[in-house]
């Protein structure tokens, strides 16, 4: 069977479509205690947030001690900007979006809204699409950087806390779930609380959409990137990834496959040949990024097509590029802008589930 962990190059093919506002590099061994089984679980996210200050974040370069409550905030890499902006903050500067930008801001729809609740119509916009803009985010004088979900290397973190004291991920580059990233940039913002009780509002909201959609309940779901000039092999996104790991707070759960699949790696995703598509007959639904050609191209592929839920056309496919697309990596403001159109999305291919 070919199966390949991601490698630097593979991981700049996904990430074309990964909506990532920076091109680090990862490491990538996901922790499986963290893996979610039915429901994405909260992964140990390690927050000293006695009353009084200093407080102590922990993380996988160390821990941040924060000396006083931040004025000042500064956020980089991929959703950190929702977690202020959902809690009444405006940052100081934030990273582009690179992905699922339609209108030329350098904003997602649910940002720039989040920005304008606050009165604000040009924030300042780090443009560090091809690598950490470190001169522009000192020039936003920030007391504190959140970057609990990103990718940034040892070196730039050490750059970076010659500026600010930083908020990185916890263990793995990229790996962050929606709700450890709320946690700890809430935390690093001294708003552990305010954090803790945004996670909880989310979880009501998503448990109040999915009752509209009893078929998305119990069925396995798989996250996918096909590229459509190269059917011969694709990628299966592990629960380690956030995208993925969305899925089970939808109501969908991990098909066995997958879960071996995740339990024979040491990455956030796999490349699989075609030739062993078959693994992967327990999959209720894929999810993945393309449209109605893409669908014909793999129902007509003499291997892909043996795939059952491509064969009977239970793909929910996502339009690349758009900002649905970009909110399959979840943030504190994603989820709310666009959790009835992601279910409608995968409700139609439940549908077609015998």
């Amino acid at each position: 069977m070919k199966l390949k962990q991601f490698t630097s190059s593979i991981l700049a093919i996904a990430l074309s479509v990964f909506l990532i506002a920076c091109s680090n590099n990862t490491s990538d061994t996901p922790g499986k205690e963290n893996t979610p089984s039915g429901g994405e679980e909260t992964a140990a996210v390690d927050v000293d947030t006695a009353e009084a200050y200093p407080i102590t974040i922990k993380h996988a370069f160390g821990e941040t001690i924060i000396e006083s409550k931040p004025e000042r905030i500064a956020t980089i890499s991929w959703g950190n900007q929702d977690v202020p902006l959902a809690l009444g903050v405006i940052p100081v500067g934030i990273s582009e979006a690179n992905y699922g930008v339609t209108d030329g801001s350098g904003l997602l729809p649910w940002t720039k809204e989040g920005f304008k609740k606050l009165g604000v119509d040009n924030p300042v916009l780090f443009k560090d699409t091809d690598g950490l803009a470190f001169e522009a985010v000192s020039d936003s004088e920030p007391d504190v950087i959140l970057a609990a979900y990103s990718g940034i290397t040892q070196e730039e973190y050490d750059l970076l806390t010659q500026i600010a004291p930083v908020v990185a991920y916890p263990a793995m580059a990229w790996q962050t779930y929606w709700r450890d990233q709320i946690i700890m940039d809430a935390a690093g913002m001294g708003m552990k609380a305010e954090g803790e009780k945004l996670v909880s509002e989310l979880e009501q909201l998503i448990s109040q959409k999915i009752a509209a959609y009893p078929k998305i309940s119990g069925k396995t779901a798989a996250f996918f990137y096909f590229n459509p000039s190269d059917l011969g092999k694709f990628y299966v996104y592990l629960p380690a990834d956030p995208r993925a790991a969305y899925l089970t707070d939808l109501g969908l759960k991990f098909p066995e496959s997958v879960l071996s699949l995740a339990n024979d790696s040491e990455s956030f995703a796999v490349e699989i040949s075609a030739e062993n598509v078959d693994i992967l007959k327990d999959v209720d639904i894929a999810i993945a990024y393309g449209n109605a050609p893409l669908l014909k191209s793999l129902q007509s592929d003499s291997l892909m097509g043996t795939m059952p839920a491509i064969q009977r056309g239970s793909v929910a496919l996502i339009q690349d590029g758009t900002p649905l697309a970009a909110s399959g990596t979840p943030s504190a403001l994603s989820i709310p802008a666009t959790i009835d159109e992601y279910l409608s999305v995968i409700g139609k291919a439940a549908d077609l589930v015998q």
